[in-house]
């Protein structure tokens, strides 16, 4: 994960840009992402699907591949076709354009829940009023907006290196729109767009944070807030929210007959979707944090706008959390949106102005739509196709305190590269094999870099996880296979985030084929279709002021487990298609135990650590 500290900016070797803001001042330094070299990365992806094929399926694969990179062969001729791509003149990212296109905008299914993520915060003990809660997070989201605005936002950094700030600039007053064939996001002048849209029982209502050119302090923005839910009453609106919920196209179609119904719809339409932010006042009191997790990821589906890059959630008890849309802007971004939130609230660094309020400020106004029978029965469409989706689905949190990364550091490890092997170790509990595995990497150092995956399942992953189950194998034989397995994935990963990966190359080469092209054999074995099907999706974003972070899976018969590594306790976040989601849980518990007993008395009998730490 990206470090957020500021020191790092003197030491970097980039060149510094005095014509911008601290926050761009290394963007036009960056490198370019670089396009991987054939025939290396065709023998790391080989070595990739080994422990995924029996050695019958391996020879027939490897085949294919020395086929696809003989000299003058297909593979030659795509590679030459992307590397003139990359350097194209004005062309930033090679990747950027596909990328964006066939996994988010083009992509049609519902943004919730194969798109849309979320982090659940811990409790305030001195927030517990929802609409104290909400003010306060307002008032240090509009704090960091006014970083980003201004490009005061120190860069993010890894390993001393800058990373690419640029999708910062759809975080705020920024929105998805439904289209056809394809998406796209709009960003609106912050400075002209002061406003919030705040979501009570359906309904939406603005809220201007800068009156007579002063910000609201935190006292006004409850009082504001307070106002909302007495105008809110105890009705509710038929949902317009859960339009964002459905099937892109249909969302396209259900939009445009929402702009066909009444003039005002357009404008009301507007204000939301260029509000710096969205907050949903949620009438629901989630306890557990299944429940919590559960209703920051979906909620019900109608009290809420999907398509906003950024949601924060308070419910009547006083809990809270964030519902992010994926399209334009990686979880780096938003997790350190959402941390700096919740750190400079637990810990009273900022300021939260006058407690007067001030008598003048206008009324929050509430956006009134019009509601035909055709409207209606659109909405209840919606509502129908999203509770039969969240149905289909099952969330289960598996939060480990037992011990965390400073535990894993003591024993010499990395906590990434370990938590994955909890991870794999529990898949090869519960189904006695293992499968594709897809850990998120990120590619920030470049411009405009996304993500690559690194493969986590290899050879040495298989090799250990069969010694942890196998009674028969020494102690010391499981500790050693286990950090052979760890430092394979942390090859693979410091691979993946300089941009050596295999599965962006070839998802590259497989774009630059002509419609009048045969699909090479490559892209039509069967290894590969297994290879990139991810049966585990995973991916580590941490905060110790989250209680929950996740997202969907991506396969249907996939897991999908987003998972924090903090200080002293765990996170795992477990959603599947009713794929028994309590046995998971229950096996990454007993997986995080054996592997903490293994790899301490390995290092005990060594005499390097103690017997307990």
């Amino acid at each position: 994960m990206a470090s957020f500290s500021a020191s790092a900016a003197k030491r970097t070797p980039y060149p510094v840009d005095t014509s911008v803001g601290p926050m761009l001042r290394y963007q036009k330094s960056l490198p370019r992402l670089p396009v991987p070299p054939l025939s290396p990365t065709l023998d790391k992806y080989l070595q990739s699907i080994k422990p995924l094929c029996t050695p019958e399926e391996y020879a027939k694969t490897e085949a294919v591949v020395n086929d696809f990179r003989k000299p003058g062969g297909m593979g030659e001729v795509l590679h030459k076709r992307l590397l003139d791509k990359a350097n194209t003149p004005g062309v930033v990212n090679w990747l950027e354009d596909w990328w964006n296109e066939v996994a988010y905008f083009g992509y049609r299914d519902p943004v919730v829940v194969y798109v849309s993520y979320f982090y659940s915060y811990k409790d305030d003990p001195k927030r517990k009023d929802p609409a104290k809660r909400a003010a306060a997070i307002a008032t240090a989201a509009m704090e960091f907006r006014k970083l980003v605005n201004t490009q005061q936002l120190e860069p993010e950094y890894a390993k001393n290196l800058p990373l690419c700030m640029d999708s910062y600039k759809w975080m705020f007053n920024a929105c998805r729109y439904p289209a056809k064939p394809s998406d796209y996001e709009k960003a609106f002048d912050p400075d002209k767009n002061n406003h919030i849209v705040v979501i009570r029982n359906n309904k939406f209502f603005i809220i201007d944070l800068v009156v007579d050119g002063q910000q609201l302090s935190t006292a006004e923005i409850e009082s504001q807030i307070q106002k909302v839910y007495t105008q809110a009453g105890y009705s509710k609106d038929p949902p317009i929210g859960a339009l964002t919920t459905e099937n892109r196209d249909n969302w396209t179609d259900y939009r445009s007959l929402l702009l066909s119904i009444d003039p005002k719809h357009a404008a009301n339409l507007e204000k939301i979707e260029s509000s710096a932010f969205a907050i949903c006042l949620d009438d629901s009191t989630p306890v557990t944090r299944d429940e919590l997790s559960h209703a920051c990821w979906v909620g019900d589906g109608r009290n809420r706008f999907f398509d906003k890059s950024l949601q924060f959630i308070v419910f009547d008890n006083g809990k809270a959390g964030f519902n992010g849309e994926h399209s334009s802007m990686d979880g780096t971004p938003t997790c350190r949106l959402n941390d700096y939130v919740c750190s400079v609230l637990f810990n009273d660094k900022i300021s939260h102005g006058s407690p007067t309020v001030r008598p003048n400020l206008p009324t929050p106004s509430q956006l009134h739509f019009t509601f035909t029978p055709a409207l209606v029965t659109a909405i209840r469409s919606a509502e129908s196709n999203f509770d039969k989706l969240v149905s289909e689905h099952d969330l289960r949190v598996c939060s480990y305190e037992e011990y965390g990364k400073n535990t894993i550091k003591k024993l010499k490890l990395s906590p990434d590269a370990y938590a994955q092997m909890v991870i794999q170790l529990a898949y090869y509990k519960m189904h006695g094999t293992v499968r594709a595995t897809y850990e998120s990497a990120q590619t920030r150092k470049f411009q405009h870099g996304r993500t690559e995956v690194c493969r986590t399942t290899s050879v040495d992953s298989l090799k250990w996880v069969k010694a942890m189950e196998n009674p028969d194998v020494p102690i010391e034989e499981k500790a050693a296979l286990g950090r052979k397995a760890i430092a394979a994935h942390v090859k693979y990963m410091s691979e993946a985030v300089e941009g050596f990966g295999c599965d962006r190359l070839l998802f590259g080469l497989r774009m630059l084929l002509k419609p009048d092209e045969p699909k090479p054999s490559i892209f039509t074995d069967p290894t590969y279709a297994r290879s990139t099907h991810w049966n585990l999706s995973t991916s580590q974003l941490s905060s110790e002021y989250f209680v929950g972070y996740g997202w969907g899976e991506v396969v249907p018969d996939g897991y999908g487990i987003a998972y924090m590594i903090n200080n002293n306790w765990m996170n795992f976040n477990i959603v599947s298609k009713h794929l028994k989601n309590d046995h998971m849980w229950h096996y990454l518990r007993e997986s995080a135990k054996e592997m903490r007993e293994v790899f301490e008395y390995a290092l005990a009998k060594e005499g390097k650590v103690d017997a307990k730490l």
